[in-house]
Order: C-alpha cells, then sequence, then structure tokens
C-alpha cells in the first residue's frame, strides 16, 4: 500500500504551524501512521508527549515500556466481535487479570500473532456467532488458521473458550464450539468447560468471567510490582462518558420522518405498509460522541398492546409483584421493560413445550427438525405461541424462563462534523398482521411511534473496524442495499466535512425507484456538488427479472478492480444472513475475473484487503 507523499502529508497537516521535520522523517511519519486506529495514535501521541516533556532520547518502544512477560507467565485474551459484547466481556476480563496482578495482554482476534500460539500458557478466546453460523469478520483470519493445516501442535497450552450467540438462529454459539472442539484436537488442554451465552449474556459470562479470574490466579504468577526503571509513557486517556450501556441518555427526539413513499407502481400495488424512518435524536449535554461508522444502542419498551395480550392470554394479573434476581417489580413491568416478548428462542420454546404438553412442539425440537424450528422462531413471537399452544404459567415462572431485553443497535446515518450534537437513524419499522393480530418490533415500533420531545433512552456503541480511511485522498466503495445505507450517509457528510479529496462510489438496492429511494436528493445532491463520485442503483422489482447491488458489482467488476487496486476501501453494510454472502461473492467473482486470479487467490485477495482494513463489513 503505497505511503502518502511527504508534500501531501505536510499539505494535509494544520496550517497552524509547519512540520518542522525533514521530508524523509515525515515520509516514515506517514507510513508509521497510516492505518492506525484511534487508540493505537492516542498511545504514539503520548509516548512522543512524554518523551517531549522529559528531554528523553527516544529508545526503542520496548524499552521505554514494562519489559513484556514470557508467554508462560502471561495470559492472552483474544475476542472476535461484530456488535461489540464479545470485546467488552474481554476488556472486563482483562482489567480485572491486571488488577489482580497478573501480567496480561488484550488482542483483537485479527491482530492475534498466529506464530505464538503453540507457545501460549493461558489463553482466553471470547467470541461471537453471527447470523446462521458465520463468525465475527475480525475472527475468520484466525478461526481458518486454526481450522487448517497450518495449525500447530498445541500440547500445553490451556485454553478456556466464552461463545456469544442468539438462540433463536439453528446454529447458536456455532464457532465458540468449533474453536473448542479444534483446540482440543490440537492437543490444547481445556482449562474449564466451554461456555454458551444467549442475549442475556451476563447469566453465563458472569460466571465464566469468575471461573476464568480464578484459574488464571492458579495457573499464572502475578506479575512483579516494578519490571523497569523506566516509566511507562502513557497517553493521556479520554474521560470515560458519563453515559453508556448500563446508564443510557434520555436522548430527546427531535425529528421522524416517514422516507418511504405511499404510491403504485406501474408493475402493480407497492406495499404501502412498508415504514422506513428517518429519526433524529439530540445528544445535547450528554457528552457523547461518535465517529461514522459507530451505532447507536436503545434500551427499547415492549408495546403496551403486547404486554396486555400475553397477560390476557395466559390470565395472570399485571400489577402481582414479582421476585427474581433480587429485584421486585409488578408483572406488568417485567413484561414491559426488562423481558423479550418480540424474540423467539429456542429455550423458551422447550419450557413451553413442558408447559403445554404439547407432543408438536416436542417434535420440533428433535435435531432432525433444526430447519422447522428455525423457521418456526423467525416467523413467531411469544405471544403467538402462548395463543396457539394453552399451558398454564404463574407470573414467577414466566419472567424466569423469558429472555432479558437486550439493546438494539442502529447504525448511525450522520457525521457530527455535520449535524452537531445530533444522532441520526435510518429504521425499518417491523409492523406486521398475522391470523392473531398486529405484530411489532420493539425498538422500531417504539422509535416509528415516538413523537417529538418524547425523551429515550440510549447510547454510543463504537465500531472501530468499520471506520473511514485515515487518508483522506483514498477513495472508498460503500455497498449499502436498504438500511444498510444508513452509515454511508454519515460516511459521505464526515467526508465532505473534511475535504477529502477521494473519490465516493455508493451502490444501493431496494425494490422500487418511486418509492424505495432512501434519501434520493440528498444523493442526487450530493451527486451534484461532487461529494458524492458515482451511484449505481439496483431496484430489484421494477422489471421482469431481478435486480440486486450484486448484479451491479459483477457488471461494474472492472471499475471496482481498478478502484481496488488503486488503494480504495470497501464497505458493505446491511443483512448479513443473505445479502452479504451474495455480495461476498461477487465480489470474489469480479477479483477473479478481472484480476486474472483462481477462486483461491482472489479469496486471499479479499482476506488481504480485509487485513489491511481495507474491506470491512457492518452486517446484521
Amino acid at each position: 500500500m503505497p505511503a502518502a507523499a511527504p508534500s501531501a502529508l505536510a499539505s494535509a497537516a494544520p496550517a497552524l504551524l509547519a512540520a518542522p521535520l525533514p521530508a524523509d522523517r515525515l515520509d516514515s511519519l506517514a507510513r508509521l501512521t497510516d492505518g492506525l486506529d484511534r487508540d493505537s495514535l492516542w498511545w504514539l501521541s503520548g509516548y512522543a508527549a512524554g518523551l517531549a516533556r522529559s528531554g528523553l532520547t527516544p529508545t526503542p518502544i520496548a524499552a521505554a515500556i514494562a519489559p513484556e512477560a514470557k508467554s508462560g507467565e502471561r495470559l492472552s485474551v483474544v475476542y472476535g466481535s461484530q456488535t461489540g459484547n464479545a470485546k467488552r466481556l474481554a476488556e472486563q476480563l482483562a482489567a480485572q487479570a491486571e488488577a489482580a496482578g497478573l501480567s496480561v495482554r488484550l488482542l483483537r482476534a485479527d491482530a492475534y500473532p498466529t506464530r505464538e500460539l503453540k507457545t501460549e500458557r493461558l489463553l482466553y478466546l471470547v467470541v461471537s456467532t453471527q447470523g446462521d453460523g458465520d463468525p465475527p469478520d475480525d475472527a475468520r483470519g484466525l478461526i481458518e488458521f486454526i481450522a487448517g493445516k497450518r495449525a500447530p501442535e498445541l500440547k500445553g497450552v490451556h485454553y478456556a473458550v466464552l461463545g456469544l450467540g442468539d438462540s433463536s438462529y439453528p446454529q447458536f454459539c456455532a464457532i465458540g464450539a468449533q474453536l473448542d472442539a479444534r483446540l482440543a484436537e490440537l492437543g490444547a488442554t481445556r482449562a474449564f468447560a466451554r461456555g454458551d451465552a444467549d442475549l442475556d449474556i451476563e447469566t453465563v459470562s458472569g460466571p465464566w468471567l469468575q471461573q476464568a479470574l480464578t484459574q488464571a490466579r492458579e495457573t499464572l504468577k502475578p506479575a512483579a510490582a516494578h519490571l523497569a526503571t523506566v516509566t511507562p509513557l502513557r497517553p493521556i486517556a479520554p474521560a470515560a462518558p458519563a453515559y453508556h450501556r448500563d446508564a443510557p441518555f434520555a436522548a430527546e427526539l427531535i425529528g421522524n420522518r416517514r422516507l418511504i413513499a405511499r404510491a403504485s407502481s406501474a408493475r402493480g400495488a407497492v406495499d404501502a405498509d412498508k415504514d422506513i424512518r428517518h429519526i433524529e435524536l439530540s445528544l445535547e449535554d450528554s457528552g457523547l460522541h461518535y465517529q461514522p461508522g459507530d451505532a447507536l444502542g436503545l434500551w427499547p419498551r415492549n408495546p403496551p398492546a403486547l404486554v396486555q395480550a400475553v397477560l390476557e392470554t395466559l390470565q395472570l394479573d399485571g400489577e402481582a409483584a414479582v421476585a427474581h434476581g433480587g429485584q421486585s417489580l409488578p408483572l406488568r413491568q417485567w413484561l414491559g421493560e426488562k423481558r423479550e416478548l418480540t424474540k423467539l428462542a429456542r429455550p423458551f420454546v422447550a419450557s413451553h413445550a413442558a408447559h403445554a404438553r404439547s407432543d408438536e412442539l416436542n417434535r420440533l425440537l428433535a435435531p432432525d427438525q433444526s430447519a422447522s424450528l428455525a423457521e418456526l422462531l423467525a416467523r413467531t413471537q411469544v405471544i403467538d405461541l402462548l395463543q396457539r399452544y394453552d399451558g398454564a404459567w404463574s407470573a414467577e415462572e414466566l419472567v424466569a424462563a423469558l429472555r432479558p431485553l437486550t439493546p438494539r443497535l442502529y447504525s448511525i446515518a450522520s457525521s457530527q462534523k455535520a449535524v452537531g450534537e445530533e444522532a441520526h437513524l435510518t429504521v425499518a419499522h417491523v409492523e406486521y398482521a398475522n391470523e392473531s393480530g398486529l405484530r411489532w418490533g420493539a425498538a422500531s415500533h417504539q422509535l416509528a411511534s415516538a413523537e417529538e420531545g418524547e425523551r429515550l433512552p440510549v447510547f454510543i456503541e463504537h465500531n472501530e473496524r468499520f471506520r473511514l480511511p485515515a487518508d483522506g485522498s483514498r477513495d472508498i466503495v460503500m455497498i449499502g442495499p436498504g438500511t444498510g445505507v444508513a452509515p454511508f450517509r454519515g460516511f459521505v457528510q464526515d467526508r465532505a466535512a473534511d475535504g477529502a479529496s477521494g473519490r465516493n462510489w455508493l451502490l444501493f438496492g431496494n425494490p422500487h425507484f418511486r418509492t424505495d429511494f432512501l434519501y434520493q436528493t440528498e444523493w442526487q445532491a450530493a451527486l451534484k456538488s461532487g461529494q458524492l463520485h458515482r451511484l449505481d442503483l439496483a431496484f430489484s422489482r421494477d422489471q421482469a427479472h431481478k435486480v440486486y447491488v450484486q448484479h451491479r458489482l459483477r457488471e461494474h467488476g472492472r471499475a471496482l478492480y481498478d478502484w481496488l487496486q488503486n488503494g480504495a476501501h470497501l464497505y458493505v453494510c446491511g443483512d448479513a444472513t443473505r445479502m452479504a454472502k451474495d455480495v461476498h461473492a461477487a465480489l470474489l467473482a469480479a477479483i477473479a475475473e478481472h484480476g486474472g486470479r483462481g477462486a483461491e487467490a482472489a479469496e486471499d485477495y479479499l482476506n488481504d484487503l480485509q487485513q489491511q482494513g481495507r474491506y470491512a463489513r457492518d452486517v446484521y
């Protein structure tokens, strides 16, 4: 990847102060900082600032930091995370281990040096499973290495795995299970049993983390209090935000408008019930900051009508106090604010099969019925199950059996450089009717139904893997059908505010041009102003044969390959279950055809882009 020319770097620097460095040092600086994430840049700036204050002569960085412990005395915590949960838990474990006096290193899976795998003494892996048994993007390389022929014997390595997943998918925690089995196959010793955490993560992760810490204390020696005579030079860490996942900010809704038009096309009626919303929330006085690519988390509330339907179906008193997990609340509050009602999971199906004494449900739970069970979980909510299969529940049993309500994450559709203390979202309102009545998605219905002035509990979920290139002269290719276009609205706003010279190419798709062209006037204005340089569209149902974004990728494969060869960064956002796989296949086909590569070489090319941080996906 070519470095920016010294003159380009100098011209991009603030005009307030010319860089006091010779051209060759500017060139070295450009190579050093190209592609570094925010944490790495903060560390580097703190290291340099410490040297400047102290007057020390720069020495190799290994001498300026406490010497790294030998791998036999060190705990390695490695995480693969798509939505941030695995990262959060791994950070928590690493912090607890450090507080216990242990030497520990925390690594994202794509930064893990695989050559060191065979020398580990104690290795903890925290990894999520996406969709139908897929690994998170940042763990693909490590998982392929461990699963492949190049993986070494691991005798002497002790390990444990914490898997995260969603039991509404048939391949629940499949990646964690595969890693756990493969490490044992390679000769490593399982330190303790794998944990498989559902959406109520803390139920499993809490005991697993405690066991992991206990095991680490027994296996490893505490690090010496003073390992070096040179004081480590660290950046001044930004203050922790007052509002976060466990302490959300009450953001005021300042905008709520429908993006999908109600109309009919020449080919027939358009689904008039389809509802895509543009939501604007005020972050004023929150101290919350985000970058393009980050997500906004919302703690949802279940629709009151749905809560009432559950109470009536089971003939339970909503005002009855229910004690669970050290907390006592009215049943109505448990169901409205604390328990999942719009997502059905296998454990609840199993519980209700017992309560209803249903042979039909029990048959669905058999191993050979996984496809039928997956269809039930995808199309059925808790209330549907309760109404179709009559069973008696007590209030206490119901609260204990239902999964805790979890936050929903939405890609932020704005840049703070353009909108200030606001966050914009693009939300598909889940609302449909079945034979029993209306059904909703908890968070999307809450957002779509909210009125201006209403306050909603939100937090920022940072996504360091989905970032614009640090070098504004780099081109970017954005593939975002449907609501997957959301982060790219923020990308274009941010690049325009920075005056980035790189080109921006957007590929967008949806069913109909007339009704489903999200942010149409904005994209047209961006094209006219030069903020967007290329726009390719795929409206799947405006012609006899269906056309999707992956078809446009194949059509324009030559241009795509040329952009990539010239250093472009590639981004994909949207549905993981089908779109992301089809787009990935189209990318491989374009690289193979226009790069003159075989299938394996094309896969290596795309994997290399991912390792460089030039191929990033935000799929859900």
